[in-house]
């Protein structure tokens, strides 16, 4: 499959010439986000979040494993991502892609080593059995930034999922039914949020977040800041070529601060509606 042609140069300097006067081709301000849009499947854990054209679906499953010895009291997560074909001309399947390896990399340090759900609640009996939570991410569509939607989509399936009521007896461990006993929600330490800055050639233009597909392919560098609405910092990853001082960094932390607390209100409040439509048929 060939690969998509580069962007031409009117496009190129139509693009640049209208960030330089802070105005986007989508209409959005330079530190305006899509706002996501969550969709909840039949099961817990099934999640699908757009934003705009970007799309990605999210699913946690679990099962009872062996843990393994050096880690006796701790469950395990595993985390699976993988770009469709659909999603963009840029991929293809069976060969990934340097971004696919990326994005698998950064979900890896957001979702997992961040410690967002508490590994030892996982831990059923010690040595013996440990819950083993799978999340799969599918990228169904790509108009830029993949990554934040693929991270949001990630955590809120998380939080999204039960898993059933499990009860030890002497050596037997029963395994109860989602319609004798409600399923229990993980047990989370905290909700990171991933933010990606587009910066671009010119030093007079300021960066902008949530990149679209255009925006994303012409910027010169990005820098991605997990964090949640706590302030706690996750993760900072830069790639490309723009030189950013402290200060800068800093700067933008804070945006991504602001924001964080809001997309974790919009969570709350989506995660709510969807339970409360669905908690009678649950119990």
């Amino acid at each position: 499959m060939p690969r998509p042609p580069s962007p031409s140069i009117p496009e190129k300097e139509f693009l640049f010439s209208s960030l330089k006067q802070s105005l986007r081709l989508d209409g959005r301000q330079p530190l305006e986000m899509r706002t996501p849009i969550l969709t909840f499947g039949p099961e817990l854990g099934w999640v699908e979040c757009s934003m705009g054209k970007t799309r990605v679906l999210a699913q946690v499953d679990g099962k009872m494993v062996k843990p393994p010895p050096e880690r006796p009291l701790e469950g395990i997560i595993t985390i699976h991502s993988e770009i469709s074909p659909m999603a963009s001309s840029d991929y293809e399947p069976g060969r990934p892609s340097d971004e696919e390896v990326s994005l698998t990399r950064m979900l890896d340090k957001v979702l997992r080593r961040s410690d967002a759900v508490d590994k030892e609640s996982l831990c059923v009996q010690a040595g013996l059995r440990v819950w083993h939570l799978r999340l799969t991410i599918h990228c169904l569509a790509d108009a830029g930034n993949l990554l934040d939607c693929a991270c949001l989509a990630g955590i809120i399936a998380f939080k999204h999922f039960r898993r059933p009521e499990v009860e030890v007896e002497g050596d037997e461990v029963i395994i109860h039914k989602p319609s004798e006993r409600a399923p229990v929600p993980l047990s989370m330490h905290h909700m990171p949020f991933c933010f990606t800055f587009a910066y671009f050639p010119d030093p007079t233009t300021q960066p902008i977040l949530d990149p679209s597909y255009l925006e994303q392919r012409l910027s010169a560098g990005l820098l991605s800041v997990a964090l949640n609405a706590q302030r706690e910092l996750c993760v900072v990853q830069k790639a490309g070529g723009v030189p950013l001082s402290p200060d800068e960094v800093l700067r933008i932390i804070d945006v991504a601060v602001l924001k964080a607390k809001e997309l974790d209100a919009l969570v709350a409040k989506r995660l709510k509606e969807d339970w409360d439509g669905r908690h009678v048929e649950v119990r």
